[in-house]
């Protein structure tokens, strides 16, 4: 690209949705952009390898389950179901490929310079690209994050592999082994499990999803077990070879017949390659590159947002990041509460949090009043074969005031965004409860939560 200019207002490393978004909003605001990334397609780990193409397996194995076990109890008569993973897959691709078309389209609307391949820092302003050298005023660090590795246990593409490699197996495995009781892990262990084949999760802590309420957890995880994963937790792993997982906990030795690992024990900071060196841009202990409360780095003119810096690896952090950084750099009152940050688990049911939780609150000390409601006791649930899990929402004692909620049900990554809407203006258990909801909705048990903090939840006892 030597016809590109070489000068700009800003410059992005990295177009996940972090980085593309400060792009776009940068451009909205009437900076010159340059977008950098060294895959040929824009959207990052996130549409490319991640949120994206998981949810579309996880969407596609929801239907066929649903079409192998449960269309019948609704009076429809299916036979010979089959799956055909070439064209599951092929849909997972052809949402991707969509989704990173769809955000060029909109790059090259806003007039931002997109260049592809690996960028390095040659000092404080400027960014190489292969020959291209570019310079700005502002840089923006937005590269993501990576897949950890275990030492002992190194990704080989084949066997043992990440969740990149775990959204294109070419054939169901027989016996697949996850590695991690995480939202990554947890996702696509579901997925293959749906899909035939016999999976287990082997989970370090003692329990799987580990942020998440004791009562959330053991209700998740027998809904889990009853879908047919194996969850083993307390339990370090400590090899493979010879196609066996191996594992212990305690004195007890453990081992796994596997086919397939998947290693989904966390993601760590990409920042490799980055020639921060040249820049003199500071890292913290874990890697992270080291940013203050504006997400400025100790070098003027250089930040950094989304997963490589502290806070929780979720796409929709960074976007805000991206945001609150574009709007800044531009002389605007930039803002992200990063207090309010919704976390999803997307398994069929789904699970989400905001703020604290139940047991948090009472580990800090705190006077607190609980309110839960049941998805059994909610028409549209019943109407709809949605009737596991619970809502769950916790208030200050005293004043009301949400102070975190929990829900394990279908659609609950939905149902969370109005719990975050009420707490960002200070809302009240009250408030909520307050707020009128249509019948029969799902939502409705959020509503009956809220009703529950006062003990007067009407379709409960």
């Amino acid at each position: 690209m030597s016809s590109a200019p070489t000068s700009f207002d800003l410059i992005v490393i990295g177009a996940g949705p972090g980085g593309y978004v400060c792009a776009f909003r940068a451009a909205q605001l009437g900076l010159k952009v340059a977008l950098i990334d060294k895959r040929a397609t824009l959207g990052g780990t996130c549409l490319n390898v991640g949120c994206i193409p998981s949810k579309a397996l996880l969407h596609s194995s929801e239907q066929f389950v649903f079409a192998r076990s449960h269309a019948a109890a609704h009076g429809i008569k299916l036979s010979g179901v089959e799956l055909d993973l070439a064209t599951l897959l092929k849909k997972k691709d052809d949402v991707v490929t969509k989704l990173v078309g769809g955000v060029a389209q909109l790059a090259k609307g806003r007039k931002i310079t997109v260049l592809t391949g690996a960028a390095s820092f040659t000092s404080t302003t400027t960014v190489k690209v292969g020959d291209e050298v570019l310079t700005a005023k502002n840089i923006v660090i937005a590269t993501g994050s990576a897949p950890v590795e275990l030492p002992f246990m190194k990704f080989d593409g084949t066997n043992v592999v990440s969740s990149d490699h775990a959204i294109n197996f070419s054939s169901v495995p027989k016996k697949l082994v996850v590695v991690g009781g995480g939202a990554i892990g947890l996702e696509l262990g579901s997925v293959w499990s749906r899909l035939g084949a016999d999976v287990t999760v082997v989970e370090f802590l003692p329990k799987i999803i580990a942020t998440y309420d004791d009562d959330i957890v053991r209700a998740f995880t027998r809904i889990l077990q009853k879908q047919g994963l194996k969850i083993e937790s307390g339990a370090k792993v400590t090899g493979y070879a010879n196609g066996v997982l191996t594992a212990e906990r305690g004195t007890e030795k453990l081992s796994f017949p596997a086919d397939k690992v998947l290693v989904a024990v966390g993601r760590r900071p990409f920042a490799d390659s980055l020639g921060l060196e040249h820049a003199g841009v500071q890292l913290d202990e874990k890697k992270r590159i080291k940013v203050d409360a504006h997400l400025k780095t100790n070098v003027p003119g250089i930040w950094a947002l989304g997963d490589v810096v502290a806070g929780p690896m979720l796409a929709h952090k960074a976007e805000e990041d991206g945001v609150a950084v574009a709007e800044w750099i531009a002389g605007k009152a930039g803002h992200v509460n990063w207090d309010l940050i919704p976390a999803v688990v997307y398994t069929d049911p789904e699970v989400a949090s905001i703020g604290l939780g139940e047991d948090a609150a009472k580990a800090a000390g705190l006077a607190i009043n609980v309110g839960k409601f049941n998805f059994a006791a909610n028409g549209r649930a019943l109407a709809t074969d949605a009737t596991e899990g619970y809502v769950k929402i916790i208030a200050d004692a005293k004043t009301d005031k949400i102070l975190g909620a929990q829900i394990l049900g279908k659609g609950a990554g939905e149902l969370i965004s109005e719990i975050v809407t009420h707490m960002e203006y200070g809302g009240s258990a009250e408030d909520l409860a307050r707020t009128v909801h249509a019948h029969p909705t799902m939502s409705e048990a959020v509503k009956e939560a809220a009703l529950a903090v006062s003990k007067r939840a009407l379709h409960a006892l």
